[in-house]
């Protein structure tokens, strides 16, 4: 199973802002609370999109591996 195909896996790398937190948000939708994201993406404005966006829908940001070119994020379903 490709990471295309887990819901739990989201890959952005190459898509620019707002496309990767908007992608985010579509995936996380059906999913249960308590559930959560990873998302791989190499947008810079990445860093900064992705907390406000989990800050905004009341998600958690568990993690946010920023250290390489392609950053990875894991989110909680808050709500």
């Amino acid at each position: 199973m490709g990471m295309t195909d887990n819901p739990n896996m989201l890959d952005a790398t190459g898509l620019l802002c707002p496309l990767p937190v908007l992608k985010a948000r579509k995936r996380l939708h059906p999913l249960a609370v308590g559930d959560t994201l990873t998302v791989q993406a190499d947008d810079p404005a990445a860093v900064i999109d992705m907390p406000h966006f989990c800050a905004e829908a009341g998600h958690d940001l568990v993690s946010a591996d920023v250290s390489g070119a392609v950053q990875v994020y894991v989110i909680r379903k808050g709500r």
